[in-house]
């Protein structure tokens, strides 16, 4: 399985054959397995609030968890409701998440997002993105500014239970490294090449634990290859040398 993945990778990464899928698949499999052997299944906690997951997206955007939720509980404790971050300045909206780092940024972005919010729906609910096509859901997301195909998914996945596999920058690391995606691919590309292959109910989980392995053992500069559940596929780990 190792050796096929690894020569997939250096194949024509838009369309799959019945064979490249059915083999990409089985190793996706393979991957979850090994995943919940090391860490479990991760909790899953109920469905988000969308708005609520659109805005915290934005504001964990070139930050840490931690940070992105010290900014979003100042926000909410700013401005209990939505109405009024609607109707507060972007330079308040920008004191209020300072700890997130990029305020003046992300402060006009949610702005306009609330603004938008606003005007769709008459309020500041989202819930009518469930009702319709999940691909019409995104490309509406993906026109707001600030907002990519991750941080759509992330919304579209955590709070609609959507089957779609967000893709963030740990992930995207990983996936290069198995060989799912080439190398230089951007992450829009591994997102579009991913998500065929993630088995039925297994997005939220399998997104959660290769975050758990790409902040704790698969990082950016030494990874922890030996200590890595994956490296008995990897052909990151098999074919690099580390001695």
């Amino acid at each position: 399985m190792t050796e096929g993945c690894w020569l997939l990778s250096r194949n024509n990464p838009l369309h799959y054959s019945e064979e490249e899928l059915a083999l990409r698949r089985a190793f996706i499999s393979e991957a979850d397995r090994l995943l919940r052997n090391r860490f479990g299944d991760p909790p899953i906690k109920k469905q988000s609030d969308p708005l609520d997951t659109l805005i915290i997206t934005i504001l964990s955007q070139s930050t840490s968890d931690h940070n992105r939720d010290l900014a979003f509980s100042e926000l909410k404790r700013r401005f209990p409701t939505w109405e009024r971050a609607a109707e507060a300045l972007e330079s308040e909206i920008a004191d209020a998440i300072r700890s997130g780092g990029l305020a003046n940024q992300k402060s006009q972005r949610i702005k306009e997002i609330l603004v938008w919010a606003r005007e769709k729906s008459g309020g500041y609910g989202l819930d009518w993105l469930k009702d319709i096509r999940l691909d019409e859901a995104i490309e509406i997301l993906t026109a707001l500014k600030g907002v990519g195909i991750k941080t759509a998914a992330v919304v579209m996945c955590f709070a609609f239970d959507a089957e779609i596999f967000p893709v963030d920058v740990h992930i995207h690391r990983i996936c290069r490294r198995l060989g799912l995606a080439p190398l230089k691919a951007a992450a829009e590309k591994t997102h579009q090449l991913m998500q065929p292959l993630i088995p039925p109910g297994r997005c939220k989980a399998f997104h959660l634990n290769l975050l758990i392995l790409g902040r704790r053992i698969c990082r950016p500069s030494n990874p922890k290859c030996e200590d890595c559940p994956l490296s008995e596929i990897c052909p990151y780990f098999i074919y690099s040398d580390f001695s």
